[in-house]
């Protein structure tokens, strides 16, 4: 049977191994990761399987039971006016069989300074985006498989100008008991534009991961290793600052070497504590890191923090992530547990 599901994966795969990283695509807010608990532990983990209602926002394979009646609300400030957020909702029915989940996240630009092809001012404009996504996921019978999927509607305005598309995300994970290791595989964004911005087809950010993580025996801390955008190999960004200068004042681009590549795929964190009340959270996103370096200065760019505090109810997460030495982000999260009763 096992062979079985590893067939099925390479399957998918092998048909859909072609992709987009950066800004090659079109509703790139998807990428932006809205869970304080991700952002900490570097952008992107697939692996987790508890309560955390935020995660089947990433790996639909994650529902379960335990993020029955969880609410959670998160917000954020990027650079300048930009400000975004998240909000996910589980539900569990049926003798705790079914859980679901309904999620939104969202990015609001703020005011847009406009000019036209003189440069003169014509005023200011808005601009957001938002998708609204519903996520079911199905423990395989007899089995430590969990497989799982979310359906997203996306919508997108910028001024005068508008894009409606769908989505839909894959995802599976097996849990080790035994050792307390999870693996993870997600496929995500796979769809289309229902209706474009001006007569031109755009890709979706179309993205795969696999995902380890153990939780280190007599000592509480759980690793987390994600691997992102395998369908493409060459994501490495060929930074000016190693540029090798010529004598006559020239310069040769970086040719990224099969290390450098191969570490742009690799987003590293580690949680303390990650079963109790309060949690300390650190992860380093290498590509990250790499493309947003500068020369002669050490800006600490790629690493992130944060931490988990449990109140009752009540959960309350925080992360701070580095981007440069002027850019950093910051995001908020609370999450409800209705379920719990109060005394």
């Amino acid at each position: 049977m096992f062979k079985k599901y590893l067939l099925f994966i390479f399957l998918i795969l092998s048909a859909v191994s072609f992709g987009q990283v950066g800004g090659k695509s079109v509703y790139q807010f998807l990428n932006i990761t809205t869970s304080p608990r991700q952002a900490a532990l570097g952008g992107k983990v697939i692996t987790f399987y508890d309560n955390d209602v935020n995660q089947p926002m990433f790996n639909p394979a994650s529902i379960n039971d335990e993020m029955d009646n969880r609410l959670s609300l998160n917000y954020g400030s990027y650079f300048g006016e930009v400000t975004y957020g998240s909000a996910s909702y589980a539900y569990t029915y049926d003798r705790h069989i079914n859980t679901f989940q309904a999620g939104v996240n969202y990015v609001n630009y703020g005011n847009i300074d406009g000019y036209d092809e003189d440069g003169n001012p014509t005023g200011t404009f808005t601009g957001s985006e938002i998708a609204l996504s519903f996520g079911y996921a199905y423990n395989i019978p007899f089995t430590d498989f969990h497989i799982g999927a979310s359906a997203k509607l996306i919508g997108s305005s910028l001024e005068t100008y508008s894009s409606y598309g769908g989505a839909l995300d894959l995802g599976a994970i097996y849990i080790d008991e035994k050792n307390d290791i999870n693996y993870a595989l997600v496929i995500r964004n796979l769809g289309m534009q229902f209706t474009t911005y001006s007569g031109v087809n755009e890709r979706l950010p179309f993205d795969v991961m696999l995902g380890i993580s153990q939780e280190v025996e007599n000592v509480p801390i759980r690793w987390h290793i994600t691997l992102d955008n395998l369908q493409q190999w060459n994501v490495a960004f060929a930074n000016p600052v190693d540029a090798q200068q010529n004598f006559d004042g020239t310069s040769t681009p970086e040719n990224p070497s099969f290390f450098k590549n191969a570490l742009s795929h690799v987003i590293m964190g580690a949680e303390l504590f990650p079963t109790k009340g309060f949690n300390v959270r650190v992860g380093y996103n290498f590509r990250r890191g790499d493309e947003l370096a500068i020369e002669n200065q050490r800006n600490f760019s790629g690493i992130s923090l944060g931490f988990g505090l449990k109140v009752g109810r009540l959960k309350f997460d925080y992360s701070y992530s580095r981007y440069t030495l002027a850019a950093n982000n910051s995001l908020f999260g609370l999450t409800i547990n209705f379920a719990e009763q109060s005394y």
